[in-house]
């Protein structure tokens, strides 16, 4: 569906005008954080010079996600946050110092939002959730619950340690990553047989091994909420028609620690299980460039970087390069700003990537 170009105009006025709110605040010393108000000092003022997401582009170079895993998280609390525990995220990474992401309420946000965007046919208000998947210091587990508690329901967890498959792959440990997974698929399904669920959140590669264990939809579940390892159109197809059986709703997501939540538009015909994400912009925005020139973006319907701006006030992240790759796509009702479409692990094509169950 074309989107009015009054639409996508309005749409760049009004991150424009959220920019320099966040800019104003990250970057006053009665509101920002230590490392941006030092940053500040050293190289501009960014409520001087930056008026327009143009503005970021042109003078901002990329984010060094490094600094997140090197700084103690004290320097990126807002003044205005001062005092007030804060919440304490891991990125992925398979060993070392993980990198961290502090928040207080960002991932309430964004989860809240991506509850007007699922039907209540397949994740019914009030009847409960599973999710099959890393909890611990992950974001995840405390925005899924999050989002089951908006709805009015309760969620089971079942943990899952992808640092710990990631290893045994790489070390070539199959049947330490069969057995690990079998261990997980057991223990959702126990759950399955002895609880009343109507709504899964788990990875696409942990959904097929599920689905080979029990009947989905006779165990009640009614709709499948998605995240993590790459879905090609061909997968995608494979998990909607023999997975799921056309019956139980799929909601494929983009998203992360850093970022929030890319929802999905629903699949058309035309799309041919090609999945298109689209970013909670204003408060996050993603950009697919090309990967020598960071500065350009991908021709729609091109294969590029993908990059991202986070912009809320709790954290500011201008234009860190993901480790990821997809192709940018047009906006699309209902959403008025670009979207990035078969997201995979940057340079899949080159080499092999590591992915694991998540």
């Amino acid at each position: 569906m074309s989107i009015d170009p009054a639409a996508i105009q309005k749409a760049q006025t009004q991150l424009d005008a959220h920019l320099r709110d966040i800019i104003a605040w990250h970057f006053s010393p009665e509101t920002g954080c230590p490392f941006w108000l030092d940053w500040a000092k050293k190289n501009f003022d960014p409520r001087k010079a930056v008026n327009s997401f143009p503005d970021l582009i042109a003078k901002f170079s990329h984010f060094q996600d490094e600094t997140l895993r090197d700084l103690q998280p004290e320097v990126w609390v807002p003044a205005k946050y001062q005092g007030r525990p804060f919440n304490i995220f891991e990125t992925g990474g398979t060993t070392g110092m993980p990198k961290q992401r502090i928040g207080w309420d960002d991932y309430k946000v964004d989860y809240s939002e991506f509850s007007e965007k699922i039907s209540d046919a397949h994740f019914p208000r009030g009847q409960a959730w599973l999710m099959v998947g890393p909890t611990g210091p992950r974001r995840l587990r405390l925005a899924i619950e999050h989002l089951a508690n908006v709805r009015g329901s309760s969620c089971y967890f079942i943990d899952l340690d992808p640092r710990w498959v990631k290893k045994v792959i790489t070390a070539k440990q199959f049947d330490q990553a069969k057995a690990y997974m079998e261990h997980v698929v057991e223990q959702a399904v126990t759950i399955l047989k002895h609880r009343k669920i109507s709504g899964l959140f788990t990875t696409p590669k942990l959904l097929e091994a599920l689905a080979e264990k029990i009947d989905l939809w006779d165990a009640g579940i009614r709709g499948v909420f998605c995240g993590g390892t790459t879905m090609a159109p061909q997968y995608v197809r494979f998990i909607v028609e023999e997975v799921l059986e056309g019956r139980i709703g799929f909601y494929p997501t983009y998203g992360n620690t850093l970022m929030g939540l890319a929802a999905s538009v629903p699949l058309t015909p035309e799309d041919n299980f090609s999945i298109t994400y689209y970013a909670p912009q204003p408060r996050a925005v993603l950009r697919v460039v090309n990967p020598g020139q960071t500065e350009q973006l991908a021709g729609y319907g091109e294969w590029g970087r993908v990059e991202l701006t986070t912009l809320t006030k709790e954290f500011f992240m201008p234009r860190f390069l993901e480790r990821d790759e997809a192709i940018r796509r047009e906006p699309r009702a209902p959403y008025a700003w670009d979207g990035v479409a078969e997201v995979r692990p940057f340079g899949a094509m080159e080499k092999t990537i590591v992915e694991g169950v998540y």
